[in-house]
């Protein structure tokens, strides 16, 4: 099987996007991974975003992680808001014109848990229909009004009971307070950046990828 991602580059609204993009060779669906804080160091060479995409791949799907604008190669700069989910969306409508009868997955880390949340509610409104999203340790405190999550699709949230970084309660409060249908996953003595605890995270996620 091909494991090896190939270097491209998306056409963004501020200019090109940095990318990595892995097609499995006989695919039943599309994951595009959004990475973490940009601020902070994050990429989309992120080692949870790394475990994502393997776990994606080992289920049998095709892969797309980028680099938001300006990290990396990617033109322009940090926007930390919107900018980034209008790169996402660059990014989605490059792998769905690649792959035009393929449902695809969102799934973001931290920052990206909001880029991808976001994302998944334009997508939807555009007319697609979303096979999943999945949220780890998401910074749902960006979420703001116009930032509609997707309705249809299944929603898994997956958050570190030890997470020094973004407030589990408030990941609790976030989700208790949600009336759309989802499920949270806690994972006990866990950071937020799931230090020794990367196996755990592809145990939760590789099912639910899965046929």
């Amino acid at each position: 099987m091909l494991t090896r991602e190939t270097p491209v580059e998306i056409a963004g609204p501020v200019g090109p996007l940095e990318a990595l993009y892995l097609e499995s060779p006989a695919p039943h669906g599309l994951a595009l991974l959004c990475h973490p804080n940009p601020v902070q160091g994050g990429t989309m060479m992120n080692k949870v975003v790394s475990t994502l995409q393997r776990t994606a791949r080992d289920a049998g799907l095709s892969t797309l992680r980028f680099n938001y604008r300006g990290v990396g190669a990617s033109a322009g700069n940090h926007d930390m808001g919107t900018g980034e989910v209008d790169d996402a969306l660059a990014a989605a409508h490059w792998l769905r014109a690649r792959n035009p009868d393929l449902p695809i997955t969102l799934l973001g880390f931290s920052f990206g848990g909001f880029v991808a949340a976001s994302l998944g509610g334009r997508l939807e409104a555009q007319g697609e229909t979303l096979a999943r999203l999945i949220m780890v340790a998401p910074a749902v405190m960006r979420l703001r009004d116009e930032d509609a999550l997707p309705l249809a699709c299944p929603l898994t949230v997956i958050q570190p009971e030890t997470d020094e970084v973004i407030d589990p309660q408030l990941i609790y409060d976030w989700s208790n307070a949600l009336t759309r249908p989802h499920e949270l996953l806690k994972v006990a003595e866990c950071g937020h950046f799931f230090h020794g605890k990367l196996p755990e995270l592809k145990e939760l996620v590789a099912p639910r990828l899965s046929n």
